[in-house]
């Protein structure tokens, strides 16, 4: 029903609208249980990358529901973007439970064409779990770069592709056809630590991880943070 629904024009607008926004909710869940001590060691040193004038001004590319604000440090000015307007519902509800952040916006912007942000105007860009499903990975974080001001951080949580002689790898393949369609275009097979390798990041910290969840294909993780 899924292909058939896709081939009619009809599966894109509403797993837009309705159906990705309440799996990634609900899946969102369980995921950020199994992450969330790395989140905490990953997000511990944004107070480091504080501007000259004291405040911390954060992007987030993919904000979606907003899991990661709980993460923030207090006072910090964040402007919230995803591709998808449809997530500002429970978006406002986590806004409501994060009261010690200042946002400053909400921009439907995908991540490859970020113009509505000014050049060198932030001190972090977030982004977690949104490069599996860009169209550009190579125009996203110049994208990241632009934006981010001399000194600034990229910080990232991505899952990426397992090693090619395993069976997660095998399962991989498998899951991808059906995959992208439910979760908007997410790819299970990409090995984003190249791309940031190949990024032009002064400094660069990844950490391979797996994340446990069960009869998904999304073990293998990458984490960590680029300076500009």
């Amino acid at each position: 029903p899924i292909y058939l629904l896709y081939f009619l024009g009809m599966w894109e607008p509403l797993c837009r609208k309705v159906l990705f926004p309440f799996i990634l909710e609900n899946i969102g869940v369980v995921h950020e249980k199994k992450v969330k001590k790395h989140k905490q060691e990953l997000f511990r040193n944004l107070p480091d990358f504080r501007g000259p004038s004291g405040e911390l001004r954060l992007l987030e590319i993919g904000t979606g529901h907003g899991m990661n604000f709980q993460f923030y440090p207090p006072g910090c000015k964040v402007t919230c973007t995803d591709i998808n307007p449809h997530f500002q519902k429970s978006l406002s509800k986590n806004m409501k439970k994060n009261q010690h952040l200042h946002y400053e916006r909400f921009l439907v912007a995908a991540g490859e064409d970020l113009r509505q942000v000014p050049s060198g105007s932030v001190d972090a860009v977030v982004c977690t779990l949104v490069l599996c499903s860009v169209h550009s990975i190579s125009s996203t974080l110049r994208e990241v770069l632009r934006v981010l001001r001399p000194g600034g951080a990229f910080y990232f949580l991505e899952h990426v592709a397992a090693e090619h002689s395993s069976w997660k790898y095998f399962w991989q393949q498998v899951y991808y056809p059906t995959w992208k369609l439910v979760f908007a275009g997410c790819c299970l097979t990409r090995e984003l630590w190249k791309n940031l390798e190949e990024a032009k990041f002064s400094e660069l910290k990844i950490q391979h991880i797996s994340v446990a969840m069960p009869w998904m294909p999304i073990e293998p993780h990458i984490v960590g943070y680029g300076v500009k």
